[in-house]
């Protein structure tokens, strides 16, 4: 017995036996042919066997009663019988037909009768559509093959009326409001489907393309269909018959390149610009039942032009199941087929998971090196355009995989340039979310900072791949040291989806174990020792002694004389060179240790010392200080041209950006700073010639010169040794040779008396260089100040002395001095001042106002 047939006897009695008590329709319109027919249709409706007439009858009955409701105004057939019964014994006597033979054309009426009821109401639900197409399509498609010839001239005959038929009922059952239904179509193409797919008999694919055919062509006379949008098998269709289109039987690939030729006509008309439309047509059609380049060349047009993401997507999976089947014939069609697309940039193409998952788990059965070399060439052109969505995938397979920790991403290292291209996407990713939000990107994207750097050190991890890492070393090691530095000092924002994603590891820890890998990878243990050591990877990690990790990593660089110190100082210099640099304070921090380093240190040239110069410009002490120890290495190093083998002509631009700089320090309360200060000044004085003495150096040395005096009253004997120096060799820059034995020999007073005597035109000048001084925290120095700011303001004129007014009444200020010699020392200046005579300026708005500022800015 038929399992079908039993299930489907069993409904349709159960609810005939229902109907039969509701139902007593009026016939009072019919003709006697009519009422005969709905007497018929019952009688054979009861349970009891048929006959092959009796069927025939009985289908011929129900097509006579479906022409009188389809003539009444309003008819409906279940006025008179409930049509979802009919058409389940309709369905029943397909069923009952012998699978082996066509001997009747029971087959051909019933699948007409179901083009008679689909045209009058109630229309049928989806689900008995699907039952009656599956059981027809079964009941044709496998029959055996039926050729023409004399002997069966009979049944080939009926085989097409039967097949025609089906046609009808597919055509009749895909219609809704005279218009074809694009989502019913796609259910019967799905029940097609796999006669073509799973069926090795060359006659059933050959009925399966056949039907498809035929049904795309009726749906192609129709200018609106519905549902078009949600018709998503359009890219598998177009896959498929690609593949089927180099199968080794002429029928097949004839049956294929048509079914192929009506997909891309459903696309044209659908999707093309109404102008352009019967152009395109028409140069499709010269293709048609063409050779299967030209077909493929149509393919690569839609591919690009015609289909969606997703569409392209599934032309891919299908020439991936292909290419994996295990059939020769369907893997060189697949291999050939993506060979093609390949040829279209794959920026536009959704479901990459679903592909690379396929990729991973088959790629191990292939063999044949070309239909390997078209699957790498796959992959690697979804790491080029969809490289979010290959890590994630990658982090979902090793999440899931029983294959081993680490396979998923082994796969990268098989794939040429795979590896390289994708560490470089994740470097670009790690990099660039430090800069600041108005000079990012527009594009979305989707892996977040520590999804990237979880991904890095998956792939640091790869052993057969260290070669590669040496090539990226310097930025990789950057671009980790400042991810750390961004989450211990401003505070990790990681969400809690990133923490499920990153397995709930800290971004810290994981950040630190990237570089800890890198490291590890690159050969450098004993650096990784050391730090170890030192306890550098704790204080890295440690919000408040975070920059001495900083400089203890760096310095485990410089000690232990690694070979990549140069590049990591060329990539900190170019990061550097970026104004808005987010990270450029631990760049600084470790750059000021890394110039220890001789090979750095000469590899300092013009760019990178404007690059510095610049960022020293930065109001900030701490950068100040940082200033500080890179110039006293500049002083020191053997290596570093700046200072000790510096050309002017090449490097004035910095010096003068130096000496300005330094000025901050030569009042710092910190001996050492201070010290180191000028002990840089001096090294600079040492080099300069008259010969080299441009205007702005010229000048800021002639600014300094009464600091450089009264330095001489230094608390730090060293600095005082270092002024005395310094003195001396501006008196040889300057020409100054009767200054320049006064300088060797004599006092701060005698060296500013004979500085005055012989430099008149410039007291004003010297005026405002000791006014400078009153803040300076030594009371000597201050005194040397208030002293000489008293010889120059007793010898002004009325003139000059309004000239200067606001440094007169600085000067008047340090009456307040808390160190009482000073303040002893200006008050006794302003008695031998009023003893002249009243030549001081008169008081008036502007002093009062002039006072004020002075208040605010000496106390």
């Amino acid at each position: 017995m038929n399992p079908h047939l039993d299930r489907s006897q069993s409904r349709t009695t159960s609810l005939r036996s229902a109907y039969d008590f509701f139902l007593k329709p009026s016939l009072s319109g019919l003709c006697q042919s009519e009422k005969e027919a709905y007497k018929l249709v019952l009688d054979f409706m009861e349970p009891g066997e048929m006959s092959l007439t009796d069927k025939l009858n009985f289908l011929h009955a129900v097509s006579i009663l479906s022409g009188v409701v389809r003539d009444q105004a309003n008819g409906n057939m279940n006025n008179y019988y409930p049509k979802t019964l009919l058409a389940r014994k309709i369905e029943t006597l397909i069923v009952e037909e012998p699978m082996d033979i066509l001997d009747s054309s029971v087959r051909q009426q019933a699948m007409l009768c179901i083009v008679a009821l689909s045209q009058v109401k109630p229309p049928f639900h989806l689900c008995q559509k699907l039952d009656l197409v599956n059981v027809s399509i079964t009941s044709i498609f496998a029959l055996p093959l039926i050729q023409p010839s004399l002997d069966r001239k009979e049944s080939a005959s009926l085989y097409l009326q039967t097949n025609q038929a089906l046609d009808e009922m597919l055509q009749a059952l895909v219609m809704e409001d005279r218009s074809p239904n694009m989502l019913i179509l796609q259910n019967f193409v799905e029940i097609i489907l796999p006669w073509l797919m799973l069926s090795d008999k060359v006659h059933q694919q050959t009925r399966a393309l056949g039907t498809i055919s035929r049904l795309l062509r009726f749906v192609c006379n129709f200018s609106e269909l519905l549902h078009i949008v949600s018709f998503s098998i359009m890219g598998r269709l177009i896959g498929t018959f690609s593949v089927f289109c180099l199968n080794p039987s002429q029928e097949v690939s004839s049956g294929a390149l048509e079914a192929l030729y009506y997909v891309f006509t459903v696309l044209v008309l659908q999707r093309s610009i109404r102008p352009k439309t019967e152009a395109i047509l028409k140069d499709l059609q010269k293709h048609f039942r063409g050779n299967w380049m030209a077909n493929m060349q149509n393919l690569t047009l839609f591919f690009r032009k015609y289909l969606t993401p997703v569409e392209r997507a599934d032309v891919i999976m299908v020439a991936m199941d292909a290419m994996t089947s295990g059939s020769t014939n369907n893997i060189l069609a697949a291999t050939k087929m993506l060979k093609v697309i390949l040829k279209c940039p794959l920026t536009e193409v959704a479901k990459v998971p679903e592909i690379i998952q396929l990729i991973y788990y088959h790629i191990d059965r292939v063999t044949d090196t070309t239909v390997q070399s078209t699957i790498k060439k796959t992959f690697q052109l979804l790491v080029q355009y969809h490289t979010d969505e290959v890590i994630l995938t990658l982090f979902k397979i090793q999440d899931q995989s029983q294959r081993g920790t680490h396979k998923s991403w082994e796969i990268l290292a098989s794939f040429p340039k795979g590896y390289q291209m994708i560490m470089e996407y994740l470097l670009q990713r790690l990099i660039s979310p430090q800069t600041p939000k108005d000079q990012e990107t527009s594009h979305g994207t989707v892996l977040s900072t520590p999804i990237v750097t979880r991904a890095i050190h998956e792939l640091l991890m790869i052993p057969s791949q260290r070669s590669e890492v040496q090539t990226f070393f310097a930025s990789m090691f950057v671009a980790l040291l400042f991810q750390i530095s961004f989450l211990v000092t401003r505070g990790s924002t990681v969400t809690q989806d990133e923490l499920l994603e990153m397995e709930c590891v800290d971004p810290v820890s994981s950040s630190v174990e990237a570089l800890k890998t890198l490291l590890r990878s690159s050969g450098y243990i004993d650096h990784m020792s050391y730090i170890q050591t030192l306890g550098g990877w704790e204080l890295l990690v440690s919000p408040e002694k975070h920059y001495d990790g900083v400089t203890l990593l760096a310095r485990s660089l410089v000690d232990k004389n690694c070979w990549h110190n140069r590049p990591v100082f060329s990539f900190l210099i170019r990061t550097l060179e970026n104004p808005n640099c987010a990270h450029y304070f631990t760049a600084l921090v470790f750059l000021t240790e890394l110039l220890r380093c001789p090979d750095v240190a000469g590899a300092v040239d013009e760019v990178s010392t404007k690059v510095l110069v610049d960022w020293f410009k930065c109001e900030e002490s701490a950068i100040e200080h940082l200033f500080l120890q890179i110039a006293e290495i500049f002083t020191k190093h053997k290596n570093t041209r700046i200072i000790m083998d510096f050309s002017l002509h090449h490097t004035s631009s910095f010096i003068i950006e130096l000496t300005f700089t330094l000025a901050h320090f030569f009042e710092e309360e910190s001996e050492q700073l201070r010290l180191i200060a000028f002990e840089i000044y001096g090294s600079i004085l040492t080099k300069v010639s008259r010969m080299t003495l441009v205007f702005p150096l010229r000048h800021h040395i002639l600014n300094l010169l009464v600091l450089l005096v009264s330095h001489l009253k230094d608390a730090n004997v060293n600095v005082m040794e270092i002024c005395r120096l310094g003195l001396c060799n501006v008196a040889t820059i300057m020409g100054w040779s009767k200054l320049k034995v006064i300088f060797a020999k004599n006092d701060a007073f005698t060296i500013l008396s004979a500085l005055l005597q012989q430099e008149k035109s410039k007291a004003l000048w010297f005026l405002k260089q000791s006014v400078t001084l009153f803040k300076s925290p030594q009371g000597p120095i201050r005194q040397v100040a208030v002293w000489f700011a008293g010889q120059i303001i007793r010898d002004l004129t009325m003139t000059e002395k309004e000239e200067m007014e606001e440094e007169y009444m600085a000067f008047k200020y340090m009456q307040r001095d808390p160190d009482p010699i000073v303040s002893c020392l200006t008050v006794q200046t302003f008695y031998i001042l009023e003893a002249k005579g009243p030549e001081t300026p008169a008081k008036t708005l502007s002093s009062c106002l002039c006072m004020r500022r002075l208040r605010r800015r000496y106390y």
